[in-house]
């Protein structure tokens, strides 16, 4: 077994497991989730994706009154504008008809930078036990500015050692390591439009050993992790901590839709795939018709993003899972629909982290 170095918490902030919820931004990381997960001794982590600043602090503010155990919060990190506007109206042209058949018109493909800034100073106000950055590397900063305002412990997701090395410079305290298995979208720092994954897509225990020959950070093993034994192999692969979602997506306290729930327990497709063709990042969800039948989507997050958004919405609000975005990672056949703190109990007894 790999000797794992501990994640450095402040004193207080520490979770008692090694074992996070991750933040699965869009509907299904609920304040219910969140609190559950923390009271079972696991870390929950509040997605500040796609949420609007002021949207954040009302979650932050609900988070605080919900539970006294600690718990952390996710950012994304904006890129440049899309450099493929062509393949976005192309993009557009081949969606119209899916949305005008769902009765709306596709949304404005328009960049943004997520409310960043305005999302930090809320964090630096508050008191997290984590703070984790996604899709991108943060200037060093930055980190600094966030480990010295809040006193938490500062993480990046990264998929590959080379962005390891990349994000250890920056001065971060540990690692999301990403494998390729997990679901939703891939935390790579740049979305590379000639490889369908965006980047290399390593299975998440190589990524453990050639990252942990990269680093000596603390790393916290996220894909394809759905029961304890999964678990005790990450940690036995040199893994300081886990991140469990899909695991969690069909828990009563999940904020996840009823199509998505129903695709997901009722094994409606056959597997997963990697597309583009919801957001314009690549992200891994079940292998629904729309999901497949765009592998030529443009490299364009969040125009895509933006762009899909009506269709999205109105699909899952008429209950049809054949248009609508329905991330998961390789191992959501193993999906429970057990309360947050008994699956937790449960990883934890089976991989050997509590009697």
């Amino acid at each position: 077994m790999t000797t794992a170095p501990p994640l450095p918490f402040a004193p207080g902030r520490a979770p008692r497991l090694p074992v996070w919820a991750a933040p699965m931004a869009g509907g299904p990381s609920s304040t219910s989730l969140i609190a559950a997960v923390g009271a079972a001794g696991g870390l929950g982590v509040l997605p500040g994706g796609y949420l609007s600043p002021a949207a954040f602090e009302e979650r932050l503010d609900a988070l605080e009154a919900a539970t006294s155990a600690p718990w952390a919060v996710n950012l994304f990190l904006p890129g440049p504008p899309t450099a493929d506007p062509a393949g976005v109206e192309a993009h557009a042209a081949r969606l119209g008809p899916v949305a005008a058949a769902h009765g709306v018109a596709l949304g404005d493909p328009r960049w943004e930078d997520d409310g960043i800034d305005a999302k930090v100073d809320l964090v630096l106000a508050r008191r997290p036990a984590a703070v984790t950055l996604t899709f991108g590397c943060p200037a060093p900063e930055l980190v600094a500015r966030i480990r010295e305002a809040t006193g938490a412990v500062v993480l990046v997701t990264t998929t590959t050692p080379e962005e390891a090395v990349e994000a250890t410079a920056a001065g971060v305290d540990g690692l999301v390591v990403q494998g390729a298995e997990a679901g939703g979208h891939r935390g790579a720092f740049r979305d590379d439009p000639a490889l369908p994954g965006g980047g290399e897509l390593v299975p998440l225990l190589e990524l453990l050993a050639r990252t942990r020959a990269a680093t000596p950070l603390p790393l916290v093993a996220a894909g394809g992790l759905m029961g304890g034994a999964d678990v005790r192999a990450a940690l036995t692969a040199g893994a300081s901590g886990v991140q469990l979602g899909t695991a969690l997506l069909c828990t009563p306290e999940a904020g996840t839709s009823e199509v998505h729930r129903r695709a997901l327990l009722d094994r409606r497709y056959p597997g997963t795939t990697v597309t583009r063709g919801f957001t314009g990042r690549p992200a891994r969800g079940l292998a629904n018709p729309l999901a497949l039948a765009h592998p030529d989507a443009p490299s364009a997050y969040p125009e895509v993003h933006h762009l899909t958004r009506p269709l999205r919405a109105a699909a899952a609000e008429q209950g049809d899972p054949d248009a609508v975005h329905l991330w998961a990672g390789e191992g959501w056949r193993a999906v429970t629909e057990e309360p947050a703190a008994d699956l937790v109990a449960r990883i934890a007894h089976e991989a050997g982290l509590e009697g």
